[in-house]
């Protein structure tokens, strides 16, 4: 280990976290083949095999497991290092990494970040939108924007924002198919759905637990795909309604009748909830869904912008 070099232990955090290079060669900014080398010297440098890999990713051994660990704390002390002596708890300068719900962070975050980042020039923001929870615990974010609300003590969690979901279909469908006069009406139409097992949290709304007599004619474990579909007139699909609104040609069903409502937490590990940088994101947040809490509930199409 007279070589060491220890920002291959970066990469092989980013590989272990989400067990696929593919997938960490986006977080990471490099490639597969310069990750896989650099895994490999690692691999050398240590004389321990860190991942069996497969067609199915990278699985780490029980070498990788161990690693893995060390590895984790030494990031948590960098991170404390980077508050404490560099005085970054009180500078408006350096990287956000934030996760989100792929629509709310693909239709709603995305436009008003690139305005907090115009009035922040000094700060850069990752913004992960995922059909999955970020793992904060294990440092894949800062923060994180979740339909969850955590219940450890060592996040901070603030209820961000009530979003409404509605049925939502295109013109054409809802001519060419029976009417819809109430909701039992709805179980003979053509739905587009979740896929039940993959689901990755019991907040998002599938037919199998609200309307159970429903057969979904397809299904996708992303919500904008199903937007997708709803769009080519395949069908209906339960939406949220700041994301279908972006739509003006799909028309909300049964909107007086249909009442299903969410919560957007915002969560952050306690230390880089006092980072500058991080507050700052947290009240600029805050204050853009308050603006447009009509907009999240469906009872309003505009989106306010701060000034």
């Amino acid at each position: 280990m007279n070589h060491f070099d220890w920002d291959n232990l970066r990469v092989f955090l980013g590989v272990a976290r989400v067990r696929s290079a593919l997938e960490a060669s986006h977080s990471l900014g490099m490639d597969q083949s310069t990750i896989s080398r650099r895994l490999h010297r690692l691999e050398a440098d240590i004389g321990s095999k860190l991942f069996d890999r497969n067609s199915q990713g990278h699985r780490l051994t029980s070498a990788g497991h161990r690693l893995l660990e060390h590895v984790e704390k030494l990031e948590s002390t960098l991170a404390a290092v980077e508050s404490d002596v560099f005085g970054d708890n009180m500078a408006l300068t350096g990287e956000i990494r934030l996760g989100a719900t792929e629509a709310f962070g693909s239709y709603f975050l995305a436009p008003h970040l690139a305005h907090f980042c115009t009035r922040h020039p000094a700060i850069t923001v990752d913004l992960l939108p995922m059909p999955r929870n970020v793992n904060l615990s294990k440092r894949e974010a800062d923060a994180s924007v979740t339909v969850d609300r955590p219940t450890t003590d060592s996040f901070v969690t603030s209820k961000l924002a009530q979003y409404r979901l509605l049925p939502y279909a295109m013109p054409g469908y809802l001519q060419q198919h029976p009417a819809i006069q109430s909701v039992a009406d709805l179980a003979g139409h053509r739905w587009i759905d979740y896929v039940d097992d993959l689901l990755f949290t019991d907040q998002q709304v599938s037919l199998r637990k609200w309307l159970p007599a429903a057969r979904p004619f397809l299904r996708s474990t992303s919500v904008i795909a199903q937007l997708q579909a709803v769009r080519s007139g395949l069908g209906i699909a339960m939406l949220p309604c700041f994301l279908a609104s972006e739509e003006k040609q799909l028309v909300p069903i049964l909107a007086h009748e249909v009442d299903i409502t969410r919560n957007f937490w915002l969560v952050a590990p306690a230390e880089r909830r006092e980072l500058a940088r991080i507050q700052a994101l947290w009240d600029y947040l805050r204050q853009v869904v308050d603006a447009n809490s009509d907009f999240l509930m469906g009872s309003s199409a505009k989106v306010t912008w701060l000034p």
